[in-house]
C-alpha cells in the first residue's frame, strides 16, 4: 500500500527538498516494513522493547500522508498502526498510538481540505477507525495471550500424561517379565522343596532321590537368582538415543521350532498328554520377527502352565496354522475351564495376572486373542490371531 501511494506522494510534494524528503520517507517506510515482515522473530522483540521505533515509523508515515493526501492508501496504512500497537503494547499502547494517529489524520484532513466543504463525518471517519483498530488490537492481544497460556498448559498436561503412560507401560512390562520368569521359577522351587520334604519324611528315605531333589531345588534357586539379576540389569541399563531406526531382528530358530521345543519341554515336565500340530511341511509357515515371536511363545507358555496348574486337565492340544492372512495359534485343554463371567478386572483384583499378561503381550504384537471355551463343551481355548505381512504391504 505504501508503494501504491508513493507516486501520489511524489507528485504532490514540493519540488526540490520536498521531493527528496518524500522519496527518502518512501524508501525508509518500505524497507522497514519489509524487514519487519521478513525477520519478525529478530526485530519483533526490539520493537517490543522500544516503542519509540513505532512512533518514528508513525511520523515518517505522516510525512508521506501530508504529501500524498488523506484519500490515498496511506491513510489506511496509518489505521493499521494502532492495531499493531494494541498487539504489542496492550491497551495503553493502543490508546497512545490511536490518539496520535487519529490526531495526525484529523489534522491532515482539515489542512488539505480546508478550502472544501468536507462534512465533519468524513473528517472523523479515519480517526474513528484508528480508535476501533486500537481496541481490536488490544483485544486480540488478550486472546492470544490466553491462547498461549492454554497451549502451554495443554502441553504440560500432555507431557505429564506421556510420562505417566511410560511409567505404567514399564511397570506392566516388568510385571509380565517377573510373572513369566521369576515367579514361575520360584513356584518350581516351592514344588521341588515340597517333594524333597515329602521324600525326606518317608520312613525309608532314598538318599539318591533326596540328592536328586536337592539338586533340583538348587538349580531352580540359581535360575531364579539369574533371572532376578537379569531384571535388575534391565532396570539399570541406560538406553542411548538412536538416530537411525534398527530393523527388528529375526529369531535364531523358526517360530514353529521354538513352539515345538516349548511343548516338548512342557510334556517332559508334566504328566499331561500334549499334542502339537503344525502345517506339513512346517517350512510353509512364514518367518516372524523377534518381537511377535517372543509374544506368541510367552502366550503359549502361559496357557500351558495354566492348564497344568489350575485347570486339572488331562490333555492339551496345540495347533498352529495359516488361515489366509492370519497366523492362528490355538491352545486347548480339557480342564474345568474359566468360571462364567470371569473378567480381567476380577483376576487382577484377586492377584491372578497370567491372563492379563497374555492379553497385553498379544496386544503388543498386534494380535487378537480370545480366551474361553470356543466350540468345545468344556475346557479352555486360547486363540491368538496374528495378521501376516503380505508382499504388497
Amino acid at each position: 500500500m505504501i508503494g501504491v501511494a508513493a507516486p501520489a506522494a511524489l507528485l504532490h510534494a514540493a519540488p526540490g527538498v520536498g521531493v527528496r524528503l518524500v522519496g527518502v520517507a518512501v524508501v525508509v517506510a518500505v524497507m522497514v516494513s519489509y524487514v519487519l515482515f521478513r525477520d519478525w522473530e529478530r526485530f519483533g522483540p526490539l520493537l517490543l522493547r522500544h516503542p519509540a521505533l513505532l512512533a518514528a515509523d508513525t511520523l515518517i508515515g505522516s510525512l508521506l500522508l501530508v504529501s500524498a493526501g488523506p484519500d490515498t492508501t496511506l491513510a489506511y496504512v496509518g489505521v493499521c498502526t494502532p492495531l499493531l500497537a494494541g498487539l504489542l503494547y496492550s491497551w495503553r499502547g493502543a490508546a497512545c498510538f490511536a490518539s496520535l494517529q487519529a490526531l495526525i489524520l484529523f489534522v491532515v484532513h482539515l489542512t488539505l481540505k480546508a478550502d472544501r466543504s468536507a462534512p465533519v463525518a468524513e473528517a472523523l471517519l479515519l480517526p474513528g477507525l484508528c480508535v476501533v483498530a486500537g481496541a481490536l488490537g488490544s483485544t486480540l492481544r488478550g486472546l492470544m495471550l490466553r491462547f498461549g497460556a492454554a497451549t502451554e498448559a495443554l502441553t504440560a498436561v500432555r507431557a505429564r500424561l506421556a510420562a505417566a503412560e511410560a511409567v505404567t507401560a514399564e511397570r506392566a512390562r516388568l510385571a509380565r517379565e517377573m510373572h513369566d520368569s521369576v515367579a514361575k521359577t520360584l513356584y518350581g522351587v516351592a514344588l521341588a522343596a515340597d517333594g524333597l520334604a515329602t521324600t525326606a519324611a518317608a520312613p525309608a528315605p532314598d538318599p539318591a532321590r533326596i540328592r536328586e531333589q536337592a539338586e533340583l531345588v538348587s538349580r531352580s534357586a540359581r535360575r531364579a537368582a539369574t533371572e532376578s539379576r537379569e531384571l535388575l540389569m534391565d532396570l539399570r541399563r541406560e538406553q542411548p538415543e538412536r538416530t537411525t531406526p534398527i530393523e527388528p531382528s529375526k529369531p535364531s530358530k523358526p517360530f514353529w521350532s521354538e513352539l515345538a521345543d516349548c511343548v516338548r519341554d512342557f510334556a517332559c515336565r508334566t504328566t499331561l498328554h500334549v499334542t502339537c500340530a503344525c502345517p506339513d511341511p512346517p517350512a510353509t509357515l512364514p518367518p516372524l520377527a523377534a518381537a511377535p515371536a517372543r509374544a506368541l511363545l510367552a502366550v503359549a507358555t502361559e496357557a500351558l502352565e495354566n492348564a497344568h496348574r489350575h485347570a486339572d486337565a488331562t490333555r492339551v492340544d496345540v495347533r498352529l496354522r495359516v488361515d489366509g492372512t492370519l497366523l492362528r495359534l490355538t491352545i486347548y485343554d480339557d480342564g474345568r475351564g474359566l468360571p462364567p463371567g470371569t473378567t480381567l478386572e476380577q483376576l487382577r483384583a484377586r492377584g491372578h495376572f497370567g491372563l492379563l499378561g497374555m492379553v497385553e503381550r498379544a496386544a503388543q504384537a498386534g494380535a487378537r486373542i480370545r480366551i474361553g471355551r470356543g466350540t468345545h463343551p468344556r475346557g479352555t481355548e486360547v486363540r491368538v490371531e496374528l495378521p501376516l505381512r503380505t508382499p504388497e504391504s
